[in-house]
C-alpha cells in the first residue's frame, strides 16, 4: 500500500475508531463516521442517543487536541489485513460557524442517514494530518 492508496481506503471507510486523550492522559476510544474534505478529517455529534449530551470525547479534545483515529479491514485471510491510522490535531465547531457547515454539509454527502436527519453538532475538524499504515500484502512495484 503507498499513500494514495492509503487515503484512498481510509475515506471510503464507513466507521473509525475515535482514540482522544484527557488532561490527565486517559484514553478515550469510540467509533464515529466522519469524511475526509481538503486534508482534514471532519466529524459531528449526530441525533443518535447518548449517555450525556457531555461527550468525553469533545472534553478531551477541548483539554488536549490530540487524536487518532483508525480504519481497518479484517479477513480470516491474514494476507488480505491492512489498517490506516491518522493522527492529528482537533478543535471543536459550532454547527453553525462557516467550518462547522463546510463539515456537515460534508457528513450529509457521504451517509444517506444524514440527509433525513442532518446533524445538529459541534463539529469536529481535525487538520495537520500525519498517515500511517499497513497492509499484509507487499507493496506492487
Amino acid at each position: 500500500m503507498d499513500t494514495a492508496e492509503a487515503r484512498r481506503r481510509f475515506a471510503a471507510a464507513r466507521v473509525a475508531r475515535l482514540a482522544t486523550v484527557s488532561a490527565a492522559g486517559e484514553p478515550h476510544l469510540v467509533p464515529v463516521v466522519f469524511a475526509l474534505a481538503d486534508g482534514q478529517v471532519l466529524m459531528a455529534v449526530d441525533f443518535k442517543p447518548k449517555r450525556s449530551p457531555r461527550l468525553r470525547r469533545l472534553d478531551n479534545i477541548a483539554a488536549t487536541g490530540r487524536v487518532s483515529l483508525l480504519v481497518d479491514e479484517y479477513d480470516e485471510n491474514w494476507a488480505a489485513l491492512w489498517w490506516v491510522r491518522v493522527d492529528g490535531s482537533a478543535i471543536v465547531v459550532p454547527a453553525t460557524d462557516a467550518v462547522g457547515v463546510v463539515a456537515i454539509d460534508a457528513l450529509v454527502g457521504k451517509y444517506e442517514q444524514y440527509a433525513y436527519a442532518r446533524p445538529g453538532g459541534p463539529a469536529v475538524i481535525v487538520g495537520d494530518l500525519r498517515w500511517r499504515w499497513w497492509s499484509a500484502r507487499p507493496r506492487h512495484p
